[in-house]
């Protein structure tokens, strides 16, 4: 049976359990007043760092020096709360001198949470215009000690990480520069070597050595021509059935002439042979120089690009000893203030008043589903779809007890008269009964 589905089913069980609600709610209010109090006060100050843009700009560099600059940014906050950083600022500023009782690892866990870098856009929103590092403590000085400290180790560390940077970025692009020079260089000696190698073989000597190999076979042609016209002469003069003594000298002629022939064409088809060699080898020549052509353009280009970077590298490193680049300063540090923390307090207290007014109405609410009962009319009519006929009002305590000892008393007196006169034990027996029934009515009653 749900007791509460009407709004005057609320406003009487607010009414009945009025005093319940009242203590819930004064008793818990006042316990969040006091927890809010007895906390110990917290201070909070702030140090601003401006991001200053360089005095010479280069427009090819704005934007890689504002995401070096957030770079820097979160470098110098990680390496600032890392375990030894806080453990130093705590011993510097003597902080948590008054909790002897908490441990190292506490004391660094409460340090990062006390502390919030927070990073401030440009109003154009192309990088960072200012820093804000805020720092709590106990005490309105050791906020402001706490918050300027590392403030001044942000400029610090920004200084010597934007050289440290530039310095490690000329020596690491030097470095780059001499190693690929001597790739390159010992790239073009081993290809001198091949070429002076395979000269024969070489594009530009392809073609001399095919119109050589055209004069050898002419040369040839004509030999064999000359060889064959020998030849067939002096068949015809051996097919005489005599010779002749100018036969004879011709034959000698011609023979001496064919080993001259021999002799020239010998040569010519080892040259011949040899420049055929060097025209098969030619592709796998070709195929040689064109990996070394493409290594060496590969070399080139880094060589190129590595130049460039060490350029950028040597003026960043000039500028960063100027202090030319995105640097940082003091815009405003870290006052002492005056006022702990304001509102939370106020919000602990309000919200601990508010928490306990619903814990009042919940219990409330469950004393009533614990106890169910039907309490009016209305609720009997819902619940039984029964109209009543009577109603009893409530009747306090105090009128209950007095008005039920009167109708007690004058039951007693109305039956007394009532009674017969049949005899003393008889009136005895109904005088201890009714004493019994009146003692347990103000029992009851009590």
């Amino acid at each position: 049976m749900g007791p509460i589905q009407t709004l005057e089913d609320v406003i009487g069980l607010l009414l009945r359990r009025r005093w319940l609600i009242l203590a819930v709610t004064i008793l818990g209010t006042l316990l969040a007043a006091w927890y809010a109090k007895s906390r110990p006060d917290t201070f909070e100050t702030a140090a601003v760092i401006q991001v200053e843009t360089p005095m010479v700009s280069d427009p090819l560099r704005t934007t890689t020096g504002q995401a070096n600059v957030q770079q820097v940014l979160q470098s110098i906050e990680q390496r600032l709360t890392t375990r030894d950083n806080m453990i130093a600022l705590i011993d510097r500023h003597s902080l948590f001198a008054d909790m002897p009782g908490l441990s190292l690892e506490d004391k660094v866990a409460a340090m990062r949470a006390s502390v919030r870098f927070q990073s401030v856009s440009s109003a154009s929103g192309s990088g960072l215009s200012a820093i804000i590092i805020s720092a709590q403590a106990g005490t309105a000085e050791n906020a402001a000690r706490v918050a300027n400290d590392l403030a001044q180790s942000v400029l610090d560390l920004g200084a010597e990480g934007k050289r440290a940077t530039a310095d490690a970025s000329t020596a690491f692009f030097k470095e780059e520069e001499a190693r690929t020079w001597q790739a390159l260089t010992a790239l073009e000696a081993e290809m001198t070597a091949y070429r002076e190698a395979n000269r024969d073989n070489l594009p530009t000597a392809r073609t001399a050595i095919q119109d050589e190999v055209a004069q050898v076979e002419t040369a040839l042609r004509t030999i064999d021509q000359q060889l064959a016209g020998l030849q067939g002469e002096e068949a015809r003069i051996r097919a005489a059935e005599t010779l002749r003594a100018t036969d004879r000298r011709r034959l000698e002629d011609i023979a001496a002439q064919l080993d001259v022939l021999a002799a020239q064409r010998t040569p010519l088809s080892e040259r011949k042979a040899t420049l055929d060699a060097s025209l098969r080898n030619a592709p796998e020549v070709d195929s040689v120089m064109a990996t070394y052509d493409r290594q060496l353009r590969q070399l080139q280009d880094q060589y190129t690009v590595i130049s460039q970077r060490l350029a950028e590298a040597e003026t960043n490193q000039r500028l960063a000893d100027r202090q030319q680049t995105e640097r940082f300063s003091m815009l405003e540090r870290a006052i002492t203030p005056e006022y702990p923390m304001g509102s939370g307090g106020k919000k602990l207290a309000i919200a601990g008043a508010i928490g306990s007014a619903i814990l009042s109405l919940v219990l409330a609410f469950a004393l009533d589903l614990l106890f169910p009962a039907i309490r009016s009319s209305a609720q009997l009519e819902r619940e039984l779809n029964l109209r009543p006929i009577v109603a009893i009002p409530d009747v306090p305590k105090r009128a209950r007890v007095s008005r039920g000892r009167k109708a007690i008393t004058s039951l007693i007196e109305s039956e007394m008269g009532r009674l017969p006169m049949s005899g003393f034990a008889g009136n005895m027996a109904i005088l201890a009964g009714t004493a019994i029934v009146l003692m347990v009515a103000l029992a009851t009653l009590t």
